[in-house]
């Protein structure tokens, strides 16, 4: 599978949409954008969360995610998502999961809030391809994510 991360693609992604949407818990708030590379690739990356959860904000391509999804196991969960992250924040997939939900790509089962069925991505990419046509590119403040403590070492007194 292919990733676009932002080491790679930072320089070259132009911001076509900032969204919110709930977590899957409902219990937060995360925001994402949507990008579009020189090359018209489209890419996700997580960007705020209201709760205390870390996540990544690297970029990650919709024909991976779709890929990944192609590939899982019905229902879907999650979990395929793991693979497009290198050694992140385990909250990432899980919250792109949600993100992606709110854009109408994947919509949960009913009577399981953990499992997710595909949906047909005509609609979005009608809507990013008219986005990408028209040149946007959304001004952002800089992120910044949260990222676990670093603990200093204690000297001793001797």
């Amino acid at each position: 599978m292919t990733q676009a991360t932002s080491d790679n693609i930072t320089n070259t992604m132009r911001i076509l949409k900032v969204a919110s949407c709930p977590a899957a818990s409902g219990k937060t708030t995360l925001t994402y954008h949507i990008g579009g590379s020189a090359k018209n690739n489209i890419c996700f990356r997580i960007i705020g969360n209201t709760g205390g959860g870390y996540f990544s904000a690297e970029w990650v391509s919709f024909s991976a995610i779709q890929s990944a999804l192609a590939q899982a196991p019905i229902p879907l969960t999650s979990y395929p998502l793991f693979t497009l992250y290198q050694g992140k924040s385990i909250n990432t997939p899980a919250f792109l999961m949600a993100a992606l939900k709110h854009e109408g790509l994947v919509l949960n089962l009913e009577g399981n809030i953990r499992g997710y069925e595909i949906l047909d991505s005509k609609a979005f990419m009608t809507e990013m391809n008219a986005l990408i046509a028209s040149g946007v590119n959304l001004k952002i403040a800089p992120i910044i994510t949260k990222s676990a403590p670093v603990i200093k070492s204690k000297k001793s007194s001797v």
